[in-house]
């Protein structure tokens, strides 16, 4: 697993969002870079997962693939497919990020169950390294129970000496949910002033799941078609 940068910004605010539990992050990401001036400055390279990637609109999707806004002083880490069971070493890419570009603080988006569809509430974790919990009450209630699995969940059980600020939105089901998915954009955009409005992202709400569904689907069955080879070559 290889980090390859080809532009190093300094004293940055890294955004991650992973595919996960209503794909919250992935959706959030994407959105983020649609309404931001990005430029692609890096990717992950993951031997781990097999040679692949997405094509939509004629354009290239990698699997991991890092962007920087320089109004804000932002990095984005946009992923569509992480594989399987690589949170760990993902989550050591991430702080070997941080500290590459001297990271002031990592915001990860993700995305938790609700016993309630319409509930629509965010809530966060804080490592305590920034912001204060009464701070951060302003834009999200403090997560006080939940299994936090993936890349979010490796990086909040590392010792990490950044500031690391995590927001959970309540999602729907393990289906892309952009309604939550903007939940959590407007509780970013409190705690950032980024001034990302996410009313598009509701109106785009089924275009976004439609994408993200199709790529991911696309993937699952290259990957199920690679081992099935792989399988025939070893039986």
């Amino acid at each position: 697993m290889k980090l390859l940068l080809k532009k190093k910004p300094r004293n940055v605010t890294i955004i991650e969002g992973f595919p996960g539990f209503g794909l919250i992050g992935t959706i959030a990401t994407e959105f983020l870079m649609e309404h931001l001036k990005m430029e692609k400055i890096g990717t992950i390279e993951m031997d781990e997962i097999p040679a692949m990637v997405a094509i939509h609109q004629n354009k290239v999707i990698d699997p991991v693939s890092v962007h920087y806004n320089k109004e804000y002083n932002i990095v984005i880490l946009h992923a569509i497919n992480i594989g399987k069971d690589l949170g760990w070493k993902i989550a050591d890419v991430v702080l070997q990020l941080a500290k590459e570009l001297n990271a002031k603080e990592i915001i990860s988006l993700e995305g938790v169950g609700s016993p309630n569809p319409d509930a629509g509430r965010v809530f966060f974790y804080s490592n305590g390294l920034g912001a204060s919990n009464q701070e951060l009450s302003k834009f999200a209630k403090p997560l006080m129970e939940g299994i936090i699995v993936g890349v979010t969940g490796a990086l909040l059980a590392k010792d990490v000496k950044t500031s690391l600020v995590a927001f959970f939105a309540e999602a729907q089901s393990n289906l892309p949910d952009s309604k939550a998915a903007a939940e959590i954009i407007k509780a970013l955009d409190a705690y950032t002033g980024l001034n990302v409005d996410p009313k598009p992202l509701l109106k785009q709400a089924e275009a976004f799941e439609g994408k993200l569904k199709g790529i991911l689907e696309k993937s699952q069955k290259a990957e199920r078609i690679q081992e099935d080879k792989k399988l025939s070559y070893v039986g």
